[in-house]
């Protein structure tokens, strides 16, 4: 995933420490955000959100789709300005190779982004299918999901080498 070169976000400055916009680029990004929202009610619907990042971004047809499910939080068919802000953090943390640092400085917002049903649990299938946001191989993936699954239900410990045995990964 990569942001096309000369869109709005390509401007934007993302804090390397933190993995937050500062003050001034959060303003420009609401008054963007308020430009986008052609209807005037404080969100963007998928149509309005499919053109934004097909227009921001190499994503494709189904990523966009999965993306803007996946910010949908209330199932309404509509994003307000705190997933926006949340998705645009996302993007530039992938621009910049910040992917690993934002995901530690934000891993509940994280979670709670991955955790589809609420249930407090995040499945290999729904981690891999939202990998391709935060640049995660597949190898990585397994690594990664090994690390964080502390109830051990999807993924099984070799003893021997203490590699991780995922058997829900192809």
């Amino acid at each position: 995933m990569r942001l096309k070169q000369g869109s709005f976000l390509w401007y934007l400055y993302l804090d390397k420490v933190h993995c937050l916009l500062s003050v001034r680029n959060v303003r420009a990004l609401l008054e963007y955000f308020h430009l986008l929202d052609v209807h005037g009610k404080n969100t963007l619907n998928d149509v309005l959100f499919y053109h934004f990042l097909h227009h921001a971004t190499d994503l494709n047809k189904t990523q966009i789709n999965l993306v803007f499910d996946l910010l949908d939080w209330s199932a309404v068919g509509e994003i307000g300005f705190e997933q926006f802000y949340v998705l645009v953090c996302i993007l530039l943390a992938h621009e910049n190779h910040l992917e690993e640092q934002f995901m530690y400085r934000h891993s509940r917002t994280v979670f709670d982004l991955l955790d589809l049903n609420g249930d407090q649990i995040i499945s290999p299938k729904n981690f891999g299918m939202y990998r391709f946001l935060f640049n995660i191989q597949k190898q990585e993936l397994k690594d990664l999901f090994c690390d964080f699954d502390i109830t051990g239900d999807h993924v099984r410990i070799d003893p021997k080498c203490g590699n991780c045995v995922a058997s829900l990964f192809p």
